[in-house]
């Protein structure tokens, strides 16, 4: 599989999301080709501010491999990420964020602020973004098309 197929799967976690009225947004977990964390927005399935799809992915991954150093890790996101999930990704030591569409309201990845390769922090994390951005743009436009419709 290729960067491509991962943002994919992204999608369909981000597509799930749809089901309990959150916003969709997916995030999958990478390590050695094999897909070990997926998450998607669970805030209000949960009722969880703290449950965006990259924190989801990344307590997955780390279950999955016992640690919390994810320094052998890429997270593929359908969306820029905020402070909170970009903060994570420094904390966790991630090497390699892949992410969609950008986030300018609240996108910590280079939109509004750059968190996650600022030069005071102790770890910078490789940053792609705009893969099938499109495709993830047009998703988020639509359920919030439909939200101001209702």
């Amino acid at each position: 599989m290729n960067d491509r197929d991962y943002m994919r799967l992204a999608l369909h976690e981000a597509n799930a999301a749809l089901a309990t009225g959150d916003v969709p947004i997916g995030a999958v977990a990478v390590h050695d080709g094999v897909v070990i964390g997926r998450g998607r927005n669970r805030r209000e399935a949960d009722h969880d501010a703290t449950a965006h799809a990259e924190m989801l992915a990344l307590r997955e991954a780390s279950a999955a491999l016992g640690r919390w150093r994810l320094d052998d890790v890429t997270l593929y996101c359908t969306l820029e990420p905020c402070a909170m999930c970009a903060g994570a990704m420094v904390l966790a030591r991630l090497p390699r964020l892949v992410y969609a569409a950008v986030d300018l309201k609240a996108g910590m990845a280079g939109s509004i602020h750059d968190l996650l390769r600022h030069p005071q922090l102790n770890h910078r994390v490789d940053v792609q973004g705009g893969l099938l951005a499109e495709e993830a743009g047009a998703l988020l436009r639509s359920f919030f098309d439909n939200l101001r419709g209702e």
